[in-house]
C-alpha cells in the first residue's frame, strides 16, 4: 500500500531526497495529482512508465520551479514563450519547445521537443525546489483511467508500498493543463485543458487547434502531446456521450444507468429514471464543472452501473476541454 503523507517541511524534504535518489513521489498540483521522478534520471523515469503501465510512445510533461529552469531544458526559447510564461506561469499551461540535449529520450518519447510546465500548487513548487531538479510527472493513476484529483484517488490505483503520496488536498482545477506547441512559427494548441483557449487567444490572437484523437495504428511517429490517445481518462463502466438534443438515448430496460449532466440538464422529467445522477454544476459554472469532472466520473464508476450517459456541455471555454475528456472516455 502506498503511503499518504502530510506535506510538512520534514516530509517535503524527505520526499525531495527520494526524488534525488531515483524513487517516485506522487504529489498535488492545481490540475491533477502527478507521479513524479527526476526528469534527468532515465532509470527513474522508466519506473514511472512501469508503475502506470504507460506506453513508452507517450511523452511526459516536465515540471519546473522557475522560467530559468525551464529555459535550461530547451535549445530555443522564443519570445512567445516569454510572453506566455509571464502571463500564465505558474499555472495550468504546458509549453512544448525544442529540447536541450540533457533531456533523456525516454521523457520525450524520442521526439525532438519537450513539454514544460511550472505548476502553481505550493506542494509541487516546494518539492521541485527542494529536489533541485526538474520532475517528469504524468497523472498519478493507471494509464488511460480517470485522472486523480485527491490523494485517496492516487492510493486507490497505485498500491506500490515504496510510493509516497504528498497529500495537498483536492485539486483546484481538476483538469489537466492546456498544452500549446511553440515549435513552429505559429503556436498550436495540442490539448484542451484547465486554461481556456480563449484566454490564450486574448494574449496571442487566433490560434491553430490541433487537438487530435490518435489510435494505436498511428503511433509509429509518437505523440506530439500527452492525452492524444483516442481512449483516455476512462472509467471501467461504458460511457455514452450525447448532445443534449439527442436525449434521451435508447437504453435497454434492464440496464442500470447513471447520468452525468450540467446545469438545468438535470431538470428533465426523465432524470428520476436514472439510478444515479451527477450534476457537474447546478449553477452551470464551467469552472466548477471542470473541477468536479473526474470525481463525478469516479462516483459513477463505483455505482455498479451498466452504462454512464454523459450530456455534452456548451463547447466554449472550459466546456471544450470537458467535452474532449468525455469524448475520449467514451471510446
Amino acid at each position: 500500500m502506498a503511503l499518504v503523507v502530510t506535506p510538512t517541511p520534514e516530509n517535503l524534504l524527505q520526499a525531495a531526497q527520494r526524488i534525488r535518489a531515483g524513487r517516485l513521489v506522487a504529489f498535488a498540483t492545481e490540475t491533477v495529482y502527478g507521479l513524479g521522478a527526476d526528469a534527468l534520471n532515465p532509470a527513474a523515469v522508466a519506473s514511472v512508465f512501469e508503475l502506470k503501465g504507460r506506453p513508452l510512445f507517450d511523452p511526459l510533461i516536465v515540471h519546473v520551479s522557475s522560467t530559468n529552469q525551464a529555459q535550461k531544458l530547451c535549445s530555443q526559447w522564443p519570445v512567445t514563450a516569454d510572453k506566455l510564461a509571464a502571463r500564465f506561469w505558474p499555472g495550468p499551461l504546458t509549453m512544448v519547445l525544442p529540447r536541450a540535449d540533457l533531456v533523456p529520450d525516454l521523457v520525450t518519447a524520442g521526439l525532438p521537443n519537450v513539454a514544460l510546465r511550472w505548476p502553481a500548487h505550493p506542494v509541487a513548487q516546494q518539492l521541485i525546489r527542494l529536489a533541485d531538479c526538474p520532475i517528469a510527472a504524468p497523472s498519478a493513476n493507471r494509464f488511460a483511467s480517470i485522472s486523480p484529483t485527491s490523494a485517496a484517488d492516487v492510493a486507490s490505483e497505485l498500491t506500490d508500498p515504496d510510493l509516497w503520496i504528498l497529500d495537498g488536498g483536492p485539486c483546484q482545477h481538476g483538469l489537466e493543463s492546456t498544452v500549446i506547441s511553440l515549435v513552429s512559427e505559429r503556436p498550436i494548441v495540442l490539448r484542451f485543458g484547465s486554461l481556456a483557449v480563449e484566454d490564450l487567444e486574448a494574449e496571442l490572437g487566433p490560434l491553430t487547434i490541433a487537438v487530435r484523437s490518435v489510435n494505436q495504428a498511428e503511433l509509429q511517429s509518437g505523440l506530439a502531446s500527452p492525452g492524444h490517445l483516442s481512449r483516455h481518462y476512462s472509467p471501467r463502466t461504458p460511457l455514452l456521450l450525447i448532445e443534449p438534443d439527442e436525449f434521451p438515448p435508447t437504453i435497454a430496460t434492464h440496464q442500470r444507468v447513471g447520468l452525468l449532466c450540467f446545469g438545468d440538464q438535470a431538470s428533465t422529467p426523465l432524470t428520476p429514471h436514472f439510478a444515479v445522477v451527477e450534476n457537474l454544476s447546478v449553477d452551470a459554472d464551467l469552472r466548477e464543472a471542470a473541477t468536479r469532472l473526474y470525481a463525478a466520473l469516479r462516483k459513477l464508476d463505483q455505482a455498479n452501473l451498466d452504462l454512464i450517459v454523459a450530456l455534452a456541455l456548451p463547447a466554449v471555454g472550459l466546456g471544450r476541454a470537458i467535452n474532449d475528456r468525455l469524448q475520449r472516455a467514451s471510446h
